[in-house]
């Protein structure tokens, strides 16, 4: 019997799958005339990575290819050494994210805090829709780019109008057919039969070529060669597993289910590594793509091989049609996923977050915009642990314990004592004015690093000078077993000779 529902759905795949190959095409030659190669070597590395992580990665519906954010890191590299090390570079940096799969270290995603994720979903669609900008350009004799005629420049505009107002209308009509596919249609055969004069896919670049073929990069094997390769793989590598990660972790949220990120970062660098060989820049997760196939309804792995298979084809086969598609078409789309990927709600939520979340916010999106999306991430994340740093200071404190008597002074600890409260927790005690016995129960606080070990080995330190006998309260265990190998411990016989600090420690809050 014929499972209707599941037809259904290889109906929608296979539509979405079209839809993003049709949309991955302008921006694979965007992105090859940014390195300085040829639009082939784009469009090869975005047929290749999207077929292998399309098979083989740890989130289906995610979109993979040639992306904006590796390209600006490729120029230098390309320009100083040429395109063959760039062919090695990619391979190396698919090594690295093997590797870093394999370790097990995709899941340091998830130290990324929800303000960083914000300000870089929106950071992320702004740099979008700057990119679409450049389809409003021409370039002059001279290299420069200046903005199209007045008339042509309308009539682009009018155009793009039409495409995001088809897509719009197309979901309250029927959802058979994604929206966006619809829109690249109708405007397409528009501007075909009615002879419209706009820029299309073919003014950028002739997307008409053979197969890829295996090659080895053709690179001195030296230790020269290692030196010029090696930073900027790590440096691609770095900026492909943050997007590729943050992407996934982006649909997870829109699909309610969860992608497996190791996988992901494995299949990433297979992916890179067989690029390299085959003539292709290298690519990662993209989130505009990515996003007209989730919305699209696609769910399943088959949409984006199926993408990628289309984009062979039209390279193949196809492509003096494709080339007939007007820019505008594709440019509508891209504003729709600009639109649709923007966290709106984060501008109503702004004020009623903690002014330090929406700081964060803004900075990464900030930097995402002049930079790059690796080194907004990183700065998003250092500044809420610096953030989070400075609250845990400001938050601990001691209060008066039971059992304090003319010669017994109960502190109990409240907060977090690390690095950032170790000032803090110095200040919270006075060895000189306090009792012959003091007892500090840790029952309401935890010890988190070396740097809160090193404070009680300084207050003990402190406390014996003055002839003081401390008593520690309800540590952790492994607190208690740095202590004792710092010999910071007395035996609980009361024999505390041998140690100068004179401290004992008791889990149940005894002491003697």
């Amino acid at each position: 019997m014929i499972n209707l529902a599941r037809l259904t759905q290889v109906r929608i795949e296979s539509l979405a799958g079209l839809t993003v190959a049709l949309a991955l095409v302008p921006e694979a030659v965007a992105f090859a005339f940014v390195v300085g190669v040829h639009p082939l070597v784009g469009l090869y590395a975005a047929f290749i990575v999207g077929l292998i992580t399309a098979m083989t990665g740890g989130r289906p519906g995610m979109i993979s290819g040639a992306t904006g954010s590796l390209a600006v890191v490729m120029v230098s590299l390309v320009s100083e050494n040429g395109i063959e090390y760039l062919f090695i570079t990619v391979v190396a940096m698919g090594v690295i994210q093997v590797a870093v799969g394999a370790l097990r270290l995709g899941n340091l995603i998830r130290m990324v805090p929800f303000p960083v994720m914000l300000g870089f979903v929106n950071g992320l669609a702004i740099v979008i829709g700057l990119a679409q900008l450049e389809s409003f350009k021409v370039e002059n004799h001279d290299g420069t780019h200046s903005w199209l005629p007045i008339d042509e420049l309308g009539v682009m505009i009018g155009l793009i109008a039409v495409t995001m107002t088809v897509i719009y209308l197309v979901p309250r009509l029927s959802k058979r057919v994604p929206a966006a596919l619809v829109g690249i249609v109708v405007v397409s055969t528009a501007v075909i039969l009615g002879g419209v004069n706009t820029p299309t896919v073919g003014d950028l670049a002739s997307i008409s070529g053979g197969l890829p073929e295996f090659s080895v990069p053709d690179v001195p094997w030296n230790f020269e060669t290692v030196r010029i390769v090696l930073p900027f793989a790590f440096i691609l590598a770095g900026i492909g597993l943050i997007e590729s990660l943050l992407t996934l972790s982006l649909i997870d949220g829109i699909t309610e289910s969860r992608g497996q990120k190791n996988r992901e970062c494995m299949s990433q660098g297979l992916a890179n590594v067989v690029t390299g060989f085959f003539g292709g820049m290298g690519g990662c997760a993209m989130i505009g793509q990515s996003m007209i196939n989730i919305k699209s309804g696609a769910r399943m792995r088959l949409s984006g091989i199926l993408a990628a298979l289309f984009l062979l084809l039209f390279i193949l086969f196809a492509s003096s049609l494709i080339e007939q598609i007007p820019i505008a078409a594709l440019v509508g789309v891209m504003f729709v996923v600009v639109v649709g990927t923007f966290s709106w709600s984060s501008l109503r939520i702004i004020r009623k977050v903690p002014l330090s979340d929406a700081m964060v916010m803004v900075i990464v999106s900030a930097v995402t915009v002049v930079t790059d999306l690796a080194i907004a991430v990183v700065v998003g994340v250092i500044v809420s642990a610096l953030v989070l740093a400075w609250k845990t200071a400001r938050h601990i404190y001691v209060s008066p314990g039971f059992g304090t008597t003319l010669h017994r002074k109960v502190y109990n600890l409240h907060g977090q004592l690390c690095f950032a409260s170790v000032s803090t927790f110095r200040d919270l005690f006075n060895p000189s004015s306090d009792p012959t016995e003091v007892v500090i129960d840790f029952g309401n606080s935890r010890v988190w690093d070396h740097s809160g070990l090193e404070a009680i080995v300084d207050l003990a330190q402190r406390y014996g000078r003055s002839g003081t006998r401390l008593h520690l309260l309800n540590l952790s265990e492994n607190c208690q077993d740095m202590l004792h190998k710092a010999n910071v411990i007395a035996p609980k016989d009361g024999a505390s000779e041998d140690s100068g600090y004179r401290v004992t420690i008791s889990d149940l809050g005894e002491t003697d």
